[in-house]
Formats: structure tokens, sequence, C-alpha cells
């Protein structure tokens, strides 16, 4: 509601800055105002608009990695700055950081490196306190305007303050409009909150149990007693701290309960993880949907609908108040259990599984990500239980890579491993990921040390389990390293080992591995056998994350083999699963290969396209086109005669085209009339 003034002042300060920074009191609505400068200023910044909220990220270490991924970017390297900058280094491009006070000095490290690397990037930010960067603009938003004292019926009506409580009302209460019975109340009750929004927020809530003359009134006694109780805090910090107390207190003893312990989700809840987590010590698990529905009724948890179901999440101002307020008592019990109900969910939605909910599992992690690193860093960064905190990590590896987070993964595997040195299968098993992930970034020596001390333990102990799966990831690395022979040896090795096992998923995950690296080792007969055991296990069951890489493999193999029909089919199949989820790695893969069908059939235009669409996604996972070195020549090839049969102005045309278009747009390209 309103912020004329303030929009107006926005849109005179930022195309003069490279950093503004809007700042304020707790609740006094600066993300709203941030969100509604993204969206009317859009159209300035052709490159695009992207809101980060920074309020779920607790580690200031995971800064750069959350906002690589919040502009579609793969977190493969150690670092991910450098592909932050290459990334938006010419591009026209407005980045909003919501929520930086907690990350401060963080969030003021990146802002510069960003700007200094990308000269035409403008930064937004919201925080209570100023970044302290060089050339940074600072724009404090105020208060609502609240009616002037002696004002009369228009002077409260036109009100910014009275209008948005208005506004809430009328959700409360329909039919709730401001008139001459309701100025007066209204008018003394917004000058007394200040012209806060959070806090006219809470208030109006109280309309469904109060009359709007009560509810002034009750304000009126209460409020001077309570805002004592903050004397050191700033006035209007005093007026929103107050206001919460006066919400907590008009609460019931269940409903105080249950925001306190919420308050330690960064990402929010779903009905039947508050059961899990929150109930106990004076909650009854049959009780909590109920006190759920009081909260929201309260305006202290906000209700969103989505594919899964509702979910409950609250604002960050309310957050840090319910953190307060959570008895020293209910803490221990509290995170003991949500250390195990993240390990448990961690456990049952791994993705390394022949199961036909893998798309499921798979969103399930990516939904509770914010609340799996706060268990993470419970149990590792802060010691409280390490090995639980491994066997997260672990269970997580295969959504890591899917996602991207490849950084942040082994990030947690190394502090793991470091803290769980015991012999047991937790660390064995923590090794070889980490193995596997050290491969990934290229880093064979350490990937080679950790997959021999995985071993030689698995050994000693007996760990069967163990020792075939740092023979497999022995095997990787080997590969990696262009060592084709004892690598596929070794896999070999692994795979007869997890066969007499009878572990199918990791027969399944060896299988990949094997395929994937027969096309690189250019064995396109050894990766099609392979593909095929794959893809036949897979549709077996299902699996169908499986199935589209097996597809992928099985695509790059008759290319080689000189099919091209059939590489275009089985590319087009995988594009089809693998768009559900967004999987950006798979996807490009797609439409790279289908850029060389269509060259090979003849269909120019479309080839230039989906080049470009796919040139754009391999800058934003940090890896060339070029860079799977076994078909480099087969990009060079369709990129040459596409050239040479366009012309060079319908080429750059179709390909500058392609190269405009998002994920979404370039695979509904792909996926289109095939004589495009």
């Amino acid at each position: 509601m309103g912020r004329l003034r303030e929009m107006s002042e926005v849109r005179r300060l930022l195309p003069g800055t490279r950093l503004l920074t809007l700042t304020g009191a707790g609740g006094v609505g600066k993300t709203r105002l941030a969100r509604r400068v993204a969206h009317v200023l859009r159209a300035r910044f052709p490159a695009g608009v992207e809101i980060v909220d920074l309020a779920t990220v607790e580690d200031g270490c995971l800064l750069e990695a959350t906002v690589a991924a919040a502009l579609g970017l793969r977190d493969t390297g150690r670092r991910p700055m450098p592909t932050l900058v290459d990334h938006l280094a010419d591009k026209r491009f407005l980045l909003v950081l919501d929520n930086c006070e907690h990350l401060l000095q963080e969030c003021a490290d990146l802002a510069a490196r960003l700007l200094s690397g990308a000269s035409r990037l403008r930064i937004l930010t919201t925080s209570r306190q100023a970044l302290g960067v060089s050339g940074e603009q600072v724009l404090v938003v105020p208060t609502l305007e609240v009616p002037a004292a002696g004002a009369g019926l228009q002077g409260v009506a036109r009100s910014e303050a009275v209008r948005l409580f208005a506004d809430r009302a009328a959700g409360v209460l329909p039919g709730f409009a401001v008139d001459a019975a309701t100025a007066p109340a209204l008018a003394r009750l917004t000058r007394r909150l200040e012209g806060l929004p959070l806090a006219i927020e809470l208030a109006a809530a109280r309309l469904r149990r109060m009359p709007l003359d009560e509810l002034a009134s009750e304000l009126d006694r209460r409020f001077d007693l309570l805002a004592t109780r903050t004397t050191s805090a700033l006035p209007r910090h005093r007026t929103l701290y107050a206001t919460m107390d006066w919400s907590f207190g008009l609460c019931t003893p269940g409903e105080r309960r249950l925001w306190s312990r919420l308050s330690v989700f960064p990402g929010g809840v779903d009905l039947e993880t508050a059961e899990t987590v929150c109930s106990g010590n004076g909650i009854a698990p049959e009780d909590v949907l109920d006190l759920l529905a009081g909260l929201v009724d309260k305006s202290i948890l906000i209700s969103v609908r989505n594919d899964t179901g509702v979910r409950y999440r609250m604002l960050e101002s309310l957050r840090a108040y319910g953190r307060e307020r959570l008895a020293p008592d209910d803490e221990p019990a509290l995170y003991r259990r949500y250390r195990d109900h993240y390990r448990r969910l961690a456990e049952r939605n791994r993705i390394d599984r022949l199961v036909s909910d893998q798309f499921d599992r798979y969103r399930a992690v990516l939904a509770e990500i914010p609340n799996l690193r706060l268990a993470l860093d419970l149990c590792i960064r802060r010691q409280a239980d390490p090995s639980a905190g491994l066997e997260i990590a672990v269970s997580l590896w295969a959504a890591w890579l899917l996602a991207g987070s490849l950084n942040e993964g082994r990030r947690w595997l190394e502090r793991g491993v470091q803290l769980v040195p015991q012999a047991g299968s937790t660390r064995l098993m923590g090794l070889w990921v980490e193995a596997l992930f050290a491969a990934y970034q290229d880093d064979l020596a350490v990937a080679k040390l950790r997959a021999d001390e995985c071993l030689l333990v698995a050994d000693r102990i007996g760990d069967e389990q163990a020792a075939a799966f740092a023979l497999q990831a022995a095997g990787i690395a080997a590969l990696s390293g262009g060592d084709a022979r004892r690598g596929f040896a070794l896999l070999r090795d692994a795979r007869v080992r997890h066969r007499a096992r009878g572990d199918e998923h990791a027969v399944a995950v060896n299988l990949h591995y094997a395929a994937s690296f027969g096309v690189a080792a250019r064995s396109p007969d050894q990766a099609a056998a392979l593909g095929k055991d794959l893809l036949a296990l897979a549709e077996a069951h299902q699996a169908r994350i499986f199935q589209a890489y097996a597809l992928i493999t099985l695509g790059y193999a008759a290319w080689r083999q000189g099919d091209p029909r059939l590489t275009e089919a089985r590319m087009r199949r995988a594009a089809t699963m693998l768009a559900e989820i967004s999987d950006q790695w798979g996807l490009i893969q797609c439409l790279e290969t289908l850029a060389w069908t269509a060259c090979a059939d003849g269909r120019h235009e479309r080839a230039a396209r989906l080049l470009g669409a796919a040139s754009r996604l391999w800058r934003a996972v940090d890896i060339p086109p070029l860079g799977l070195q076994a078909l480099a020549h087969s990009h060079r090839d369709c990129d040459a005669e596409a050239r040479r049969e366009l012309g060079a102005r319908l080429f750059t045309a179709a390909y500058r085209s392609g190269a405009r278009l998002s994920l979404d747009g370039a695979v509904a390209c792909a996926l289109g009339d095939q004589k495009g």
C-alpha cells in the first residue's frame, strides 16, 4: 500500500548508483518495497531481475552458492565467485539481496566483488544496516504516513497506515470500511503503532476476536507497559517489539509454545514436520493443526499452498522474536527431534535409489534445503552430533549433484569426515562420497587419497558395502585422470561386489558412471551395452532420473554409431523427463545433441537456435560445450555447417534468438516442431 514517494526516490537513485541499500527498522516494509521495485523496473533490465532471500541462509560460507543457485548457476567449483562474475559480466541485470543484516560483511564482500567484475550490474539490498561498500547509496525506508492530529475523515482515509489497516481488516471482516464511525479509532491506533506495517498487520488480525474500539483501547492500556521492557532499543524497534510482545501475550499457551518452536525453522514447515518436531512438552500432536490455524489467523504464520500441500512460514522479524521466547528447557529436546526428523527425511528421500518416486523425492529435498542446512549446521559446525550430520550429508549426495550444489555438499562432507574419526560405516560412506566429489572437481589427488583410505579401512573391518563403493570411487578417479583401462576394471570389480550383495541401487549408480565414461573414452559400443543394462534396471523400477540419464548416454552412443534419428528420439525422451524437475545439467546435454541431429537432418536454423540456447546455459554451468572432449568435434562441425548453410546474418539471428531463451523456453523449442 502506498510508498509512492519511496518508489519515486528509488527510480531517481538507481540509475546513478551501482548499489542501493534500503534500510529501516524491522517490520517497516523493506522487503515489500524491494519486491515492488523489482517488479516495476523489470523492463529496464533486459538481462533480468533476480530476488535472493537471504533470511534462510544462516552460514555466511553459503552466500555465494545461494546467489549462484538463484541465478541458475551450478556450484561445481571450489569457489562460485568466478562463475558469478563471468555470468553477470556483460549483463544489464538487477540483483536484489533481501535480508542482509545477519550476513553484513559477507554481503558487503560479495557486492564489492560482483560490482567490480560486472560493469552493468545493479544491486539493490535490504538491511537494517548499510553494507558500507564504497559508492553505496542508502535510502531509509520510513514508516507509513499516519493521520495528523485532528485530521478529519478524508485525512484519515488518505493515510497510508490507515489504508493498509483497512485493507487487512477487510480480509478479516468483509465490508470493513473507513467511515465516520471507525476513523477516530483508526487514527489513534495507527499513530500508536507509528505506521509500522508489520505492527499494523498484527493488530488488524485481532479484529477476528475483538471489535475495533476495544482493540484500540487495549493497545492504549497495554502498549506503554510492554514498550518499557525494551528501553535500550530505538523507538520504532520498541514499537515493533512491543506489538509482537502484545500479540504473543494474546496467544494461547499452546500457540506461544508453537510460535517459539517454529521459529527455529529457516525454511518453514508442513503439517507433518510441525507435528513431529514441535509436539511434546505441552503440545499434543493432534493439537498442532488447530494451533497452526490459530497462528495463521493472528498473522503470525503465512500459509502457502503448493503442489504437495500447505506450507507454513514466518516473517523474519517474527522468527527472531520467537527464538528469543524459546524456553531454555525446550531447546535440547526440540533440537534432538529436529536433527532426527531431518536425518530420516534425508534418508527417506534419497534419489540414488531405484524407486518410482525419484522426482517427488528430489522436489521434497529442494523444498527442505534451508532446514536441512540447519540440521547439518547443528550436527557438524556446532558439533552436536557429527555422525548424524555426516549421515545426512551422505544421504543427500545425489541430490546435491543433480542440483549443481557440488561445492556445498563437499564442504559438509569434508567437515563431517574430519569430525567422525572412528572407523565405522558412517565415516567410510562419507569417504567414498567425498572421493567422488573431489573427482568431479578434478581434485584427483584427494579423490585417490579418500578412496584408498576407504578401501583400506573397509577391508580391515570387513565392511563389504564400503569396500565396493571405495573401488567405485577409485575407478571414477582413475577414469577422470585418463587411465581408462584401470578405471573400467575397478568399476567392473565394484559392480560385481554390488551384485553379490544384491544391492541393485548401487549397481545402477555404477552403471551410470561406467556408461558415461564409456562415451568419454570413445567406446560407444561399451557405452551402449552398459546404458542398456541401466535403462532396463531403471524401467523395471520406473526410476525416472536413472531412465533419463541412461537415455542420454544411449543417445551419445547412437550418435557415435552414426544413427542421428535414434539419437534424437532418445534425447527428446530424456529432455521430456528432465524438464519436469528442471535438471539443468541433463537438459543442456539434450539441447546440445538435438542441435547436432537437426544439423544432420538439414534443419540448420533450428540447429543454430538450439546452439544459441545451449551456449547460454553452458556458461551458467561453467563448462564450455567443448568440455565434453569426446564429442567436441560434433559441436564444432554443427556450428560450422549451420553458419555455412545459413550465412552469417541468418545464423547470428537464429543463434541470438536461442540465447535469449530461458531454460523452459529452450526446452520447449527443443521439444517443439521437429521440422522447425
